[in-house]
């Protein structure tokens, strides 16, 4: 028996590394660009009004949507009609700004079977805004439509993915992002997981599944919250933000549940952004087309101490009646009214057959975005939680004398002005953009990793290990 009691004594410092290493103008309707049904597939066109001036090397393409031929699953390459008014001013180092969802820093162009085709990165606000206030209050979020990006390539691996992009043009045949759908849920794949979201009544979340290489792994993560509305305000001056505020209310709670198990696998760890955009199109807001988006990243961490194991839990949890943040002046503070209060005990929950301890990590983060642009490179007034849930069971071999359970839950605000992509991510689109060939531009600038300022805040953090005895352990404050 002596080989279970040392596992068991090792499960919460097992569990604390888990943790560790995964690690103004208001609103007003405008018009859809014709063909359109009154939902423009790639975004609404711009139409700015005198109270607003955009930075000198912003190009106001015309035509909105309908200049829009196709555009590439990683939203990295937009094929235009030529003949749109104002493309010809594009050239790589100019910001188009086509829709409310078609906005990028051009990095390259080139014509390819009659079409202009664009490769765009990020931008911040600031870099298209130079001057303008814009606001809103009470923004209902009950009327999602549902953009899936198809198949990008940052959602395979690096080394996957640079297999098969060495192309001397941006995407000169490539597949069109599917047409956007109303409603709150869509099926996606990324990094072998399949997922599906879900919005927005109870909550925002993911429901997920992995089944390869001996691994099998099936759970669902919910920001749950009762009938949510957002309000914002953001004042821009000489190209510098004066105030940003946003604020979601609702009432939110906590939500997860899981089953994992192993038979010959080993462990892994996947970090990804969910490639589906949940947007809620506020309209023009001082001319500029504005929408409210909802995106979501997923991490998973496997811990099986065993070629072979089982286990499930599942836990909820109040969190906050309301999420935000407020920026004056130079200072920042967070504003998630706290109320944290147990629903249901995801330790008391776990139950399995582990031959050895097992343990995993589950983190779901969920923005909320009021700005411009699609995906990755959605950029505005965010605010981010990010909830890591931990959990590891001891060895039934020894249950007879004490089967340990330990679960560590935290929940982290993140929040800025500008636009935050996760690194992998960003390791995989560079690796493509230094596979082209530049057309115009004398060589083509990876992308960073964020723009504009961005703070963070602790929400919550608490562990706990059962049953309270010492071979269990405790886990490290």
């Amino acid at each position: 028996m002596r080989r279970p009691v040392r596992g068991r004594r090792l499960l919460a410092a097992g569990l604390a590394a888990l943790l560790l290493v995964t690690g103004c103008g208001g609103p007003t309707p405008g018009p859809a660009d014709g063909g359109d049904g009154g939902q423009p597939r790639y975004g609404q066109a711009p139409a700015p009004g005198k109270d607003v001036t955009l930075q000198p090397d912003v190009v106001l393409v015309g035509g909105g949507s309908r200049t829009v031929r196709s555009v590439s699953p990683d939203g990295l390459t937009w094929r235009l009609d030529p003949g749109a008014r104002d493309a010809d001013r594009l050239a790589p180092g100019r910001v188009m700004f086509l829709t409310g969802r078609g906005v990028g820093r051009v990095l390259d162009l080139a014509e390819s079977g009659g079409d202009l085709v664009v490769t765009i990165g990020p931008v911040t606000l600031t870099e298209v805004i130079r001057d303008g206030t814009f606001g809103g209050d009470d923004v209902a979020l009950d009327h999602p439509t549902v953009y899936v990006a198809g198949e990008p390539s940052w959602t395979r691996e690096a080394a996957a993915a640079g297999g098969t992009l060495g192309r001397s043009r941006p995407l000169a045949v490539a597949p069109a992002q599917p047409p956007p759908a109303p409603g709150g849920q869509a099926g996606a794949t990324a990094h072998g997981y399949r997922v599906r979201t879900f919005c927005c009544a109870g909550g925002v979340g993911t429901h997920f599944t992995y089944d390869d290489g001996g691994v099998r792994l099936a759970g669902t993560v919910t920001l749950t919250v009762g009938r949510p509305a957002a309000s914002f305000h953001l004042a821009v001056g000489a190209g510098k933000v004066t105030r940003a505020e946003l604020e979601i209310g609702g009432g939110f709670g906590i939500k997860v549940d899981f089953s994992a198990g192993i038979d010959g696998g080993q462990n892994h760890r996947k970090a990804f952004p969910i490639p589906v955009d949940i947007a809620f199109p506020i309209g023009l807001v001082a001319g500029l087309p504005l929408s409210f988006t909802v995106s979501q990243t997923l991490e998973v961490a496997t811990a099986f101490g065993a070629r072979r194991g089982t286990f499930r839990g599942a836990g909820e949890y109040a969190l906050a009646g309301k999420l935000g943040f407020g920026y004056a002046g130079g200072q920042v503070g967070s504003r998630v009214t706290e109320g944290f209060a147990r629903r249901v005990s995801l330790l008391d929950s776990l139950t399995g057959v582990p031959v050895g301890v097992m343990g995993l990590v589950v983190r779901h983060g969920v923005r909320f975005t009021m700005g411009i642009s699609a995906f990755l490179f959605t950029a505005g007034i965010w605010f981010e939680l990010v909830t890591s849930y931990g959990a590891t069971i001891g060895s039934a071999l020894g249950a007879p004398y004490a089967l340990c359970r330990g679960v560590g839950l935290g929940v982290h605000a993140r929040f800025g002005i500008g636009y935050r992509i996760l690194e992998p991510v960003v390791q995989v689109i560079n690796k493509f953009l230094s596979l082209l060939s530049p057309s115009r531009a004398p060589r083509i600038p990876p992308i960073v990793t964020s723009g504009g300022p961005s703070w963070s805040a602790p929400v919550y953090r608490n562990q706990e290990v059962i049953p309270p005895v010492s071979i269990c352990g405790q886990l490290p404050g």
